[in-house]
């Protein structure tokens, strides 16, 4: 009888991989969140499926991801002012806390941004217009700020690195990030 090896794992699937799911991301306002030259804004749902709305959540912690646009790589991320923009680069403030209600609509929290008075986590959401909404005004029961993931397929990703992770500056007059490997 002959034994059977086990295959020695390749290169690639020894780096840490994570389990993530290729998905459109479809907004109660009728938009799909979009990336269009490094803006982020809803795209009517009527759009073919190739114009841009296609984007990875990549799990980084427990109920934690983050959201990462297929095409051109750029991460989803909210500033201190509660404005969301498009980076290529991973930072704390590209991560999201993703919850799921009872109506199966998920809400996108900022885990770095909420409000000094009250302690409202600041939420990701877009206008009738489609335009995103300041975080600060995003509240979580609202419905522009309930998303559905449509999901097409699970992949596997690379898991984005702490040494690679850029820490943004707390002063807003400077334009200086810090590598959280050279603190």
């Amino acid at each position: 009888m002959e034994k059977l090896k086990a295959p020695v794992p390749s290169k690639s699937a020894r780096e840490s991989q994570l389990k993530g799911v290729r998905t459109r991301l479809y907004s109660r306002q009728g938009y799909y969140l979009g990336v269009f030259g490094g803006t982020v804004r809803g795209q009517p749902k009527d759009t073919p499926d190739t114009e841009g709305h296609i984007f990875n959540l990549i799990p980084v912690g427990l109920r934690i991801v983050c959201i990462q646009h297929q095409d051109t790589a750029q991460y989803i991320a909210m500033n201190a002012d509660g404005r969301v923009y498009a980076t290529e680069t991973y930072t704390s403030e590209c991560k999201w806390k993703e919850s799921v209600f009872e109506n199966y609509y998920v809400v996108y929290t900022s885990t770095l941004y909420k409000q000094l008075e009250s302690g409202r986590p600041w939420n990701l959401g877009f206008s009738r217009d489609g335009d995103p909404v300041k975080g600060s005004r995003a509240k979580k029961h609202k419905p522009y700020c309930h998303f559905i993931p449509r999901p097409i397929e699970v992949h596997l990703f690379k898991e984005p690195s702490l040494n690679d992770l850029v820490v943004p500056s707390r002063s807003a007059s400077s334009g200086v990030t810090r590598s959280r490997s050279s603190q």
